[in-house]
């Protein structure tokens, strides 16, 4: 059974320097005919996947609310006509601060969306212009101050350290404030430069300076520990929250299930296949036009590759790969399939096991990437 199922809005009203995320810009884009597209493609999969119970929907992009509050009334009714949302469905937004509105806000919480989720990165205004954010600290507090009155408590704010000239003082500012807040859900991830971005040109043309390796270790040594001391469970790498507000979403990608993905370059993990849908608007809108799922790729995983899977997924929530789960699903012991690279990565003191889990150990928390990999072959 599909529990839960990820939406794609691939619309922008700008794009910020280290996104490689599939987005337009919105000027003289198709949107009603992108959201129609998208009505066709969620009918033709669950009447192919019926009897499912949705644990969780995510609403991402691009940017969600950048859609006027029309289009995301469109967007609304459309997933509420077709997909199995109840009171129980952790049903989340992806929101820009500063792009949702009371109006906007006010349709989502009738609708019954019921936890937002907003791309803060910084509260330095200097370090947000530099980025190529459109939004300021002023708007965070404003969009957070608005979405509590309106009625939402589950409020989680994304941060992005390790950004060009981020000294650790200043992180450790923004920690501050983003603390300050009192919300229910943190995420904080270093950054990456990514191929086709506004970053990537520049540091291949010498002119991105980012901080040492130490410091960005020293960054994220600080985040675990800010986050500890203010009560925040640390439940993933990247992720915290008080107890009982863990993203159900993101735990089904780190518990390796399977999960709906809809739009343009949605990927979905469905009966075994792991599928992604074209990229582009009009190679995304053709095929359903015809009746035609926008398939770039259908791949059927392996047990071999499920099981990698499993561990390198598994391995980013602190409470590690569950034995008994593994066994239980693939009927072999990690600890006898994997015995040579958990010896060798428990040497290293990267991760710890026992007869119950295998998990990452701290200083394995700052090299999981050399872990992970240690599970490819």
């Amino acid at each position: 059974m599909i529990q839960a199922a990820y939406i794609h809005i691939p619309f922008c009203h700008h794009i910020c320097h280290y996104c490689d995320f599939n987005k337009v810009l919105m000027d003289r884009q198709p949107i009603g005919e992108y959201l129609s597209s998208l009505e066709k493609e969620i009918k033709m999969t669950v009447a192919d996947f019926p009897d499912n119970e949705l644990q969780s929907i995510f609403v991402g992009g691009g940017t969600p609310t950048a859609l006027n509050a029309n289009q995301l009334d469109s967007l609304v009714r459309i997933i509420r006509e077709h997909l199995p949302v109840n009171e129980r469905t952790e049903f989340t937004f992806e929101a820009n601060p500063g792009d949702l509105t009371k109006e906007k806000m006010t349709i989502l919480k009738s609708a019954g969306v019921n936890r937002l989720s907003f791309g803060v990165q910084s509260f330095n205004d200097e370090l947000l212009k530099s980025i190529g954010r459109s939004h300021r600290a002023a708007d965070v507090f404003q969009s957070i101050e608005t979405a509590k009155t309106t009625g939402f408590e589950n409020i989680s704010v994304d941060l992005i350290y390790s950004l060009p000239e981020q000294s650790l003082e200043e992180f450790k500012s923004t920690l501050r404030t983003a603390l300050e807040l009192n919300l229910v859900h943190y995420s904080g991830y270093s950054l990456i430069i990514e191929p086709k971005t506004v970053f990537y040109n520049l540091m291949n043309r010498g002119k991105l300076h980012l901080p040492s390796e130490e410091t960005e270790a020293a960054m994220y040594e600080l985040l675990m520990d800010e986050m500890e001391k203010k009560g925040l469970r640390q439940y993933e790498i990247s992720n915290f929250a008080v107890r009982g507000y863990e993203s159900k979403h993101n735990l089904t990608y780190w518990n390796n299930d399977e999960y709906f993905g809809f739009g343009a370059g949605a990927h979905s993990y469905v009966d075994g296949y792991r599928r992604s849908n074209y990229g582009p608007l009009k190679k995304y809108i053709d095929p359903l036009q015809n009746g035609k799922y926008p398939l770039l790729e259908n791949h059927q995983t392996t047990k071999a590759e499920q099981m990698e899977e499993e561990m390198f997924l598994g391995l980013r929530k602190t409470e590690g790969v569950s034995v008994w789960k593994f066994t239980e699903k693939f009927k072999v012991n990690p600890l006898h399939l994997f015995e040579q690279e958990i010896n060798d990565l428990s040497a290293k003191s990267l991760i710890e096991y026992t007869d119950e889990f295998i998990r990452l150990t701290r200083q394995g928390r700052l090299l999981g990437n050399e872990v992970f990999q240690a599970f490819l072959q």
